[in-house]
């Protein structure tokens, strides 16, 4: 399959994403933030609506998160933009040479990601960020159908527990892997088909603010990813 072609397969399913309704109590929520807004936002126009992935559709490094923030990418109508965890991301994955700038303030901004895609596990906010089971397991498929697409991924970069519970469900583990490991900060392990998942703390703010997660820990993950694809 060609680049070009690769690259229309991926906008195709990010069009039946920003359709889908599956979860009701996720629409309700999402088109209700984008209603009531809050007060720094609200002269804001929200997106209001599934979040499409973006990024580099032959990238070899792809970034998985939990799902849009309620005033971020449900906000911006992009993935980890307008909020503080997409301050740490993107700054990260601009040190780790994948992303062009250092920020992300809206899907206008000019961010483009280079051998870098970023996606989620859910694709509407959820209430207080907990997606229920049922939620979760509706938005897999899209998730399974964007790993098949980016065939040349080598690496997943998880933030957070259920991202790389996700990871691990929607690809699993490697061969010879006697059981599911632990979630840890810096956490390395090899799936199905030679990819190499490595976890971090999610940059929300419960865990930059409290010192759980700091700017070197998490910038270390992504020079590990950066490493371990110039290796290959």
């Amino acid at each position: 399959m060609s680049p070009d072609a690769k690259a229309e397969s991926l906008a195709s399913l990010q069009d039946r994403i920003i359709t889908c309704d599956l979860c009701a109590r996720l629409v309700e929520w999402r088109e209700k933030v984008a209603r009531e807004k809050v007060r720094r936002f609200a002269d804001k126009e929200y997106w209001g609506k599934p979040v499409p992935s973006f990024g580099d559709p032959r990238a070899r490094l792809v970034v998985l998160g939990l799902a849009p923030a309620a005033h971020g990418g449900n906000r911006t109508g992009r993935i980890f933009t307008g909020d503080r965890s997409g301050d740490w991301l993107f700054r990260a994955l601009h040190k780790a040479g994948f992303a062009n700038q250092p920020t992300s303030i809206d899907r206008n901004d000019g961010l483009s990601l280079r051998d870098c895609y970023v996606t989620a596990a859910v694709r509407c906010a959820p209430p207080q960020n907990k997606p229920l089971p049922g939620e979760n397991a509706n938005c897999r498929p899209y998730l399974l159908r964007e790993l098949e697409l980016l065939r040349r991924c080598r690496v997943i970069v998880a933030l957070g527990r259920f991202a790389f519970d996700a990871a691990i469900s929607s690809i699993g583990l490697s061969e010879g892997s006697s059981r599911r490991p632990e979630f840890r900060h810096a956490a390395e392990l090899r799936l199905t088909g030679a990819i190499t998942l490595l976890a971090s703390f999610h940059p929300s703010q419960q865990n930059t603010f409290t010192g759980k997660l700091t700017e070197p820990m998490f910038d270390r993950v992504f020079m590990r990813a950066r490493r371990i694809i110039d290796e290959d």
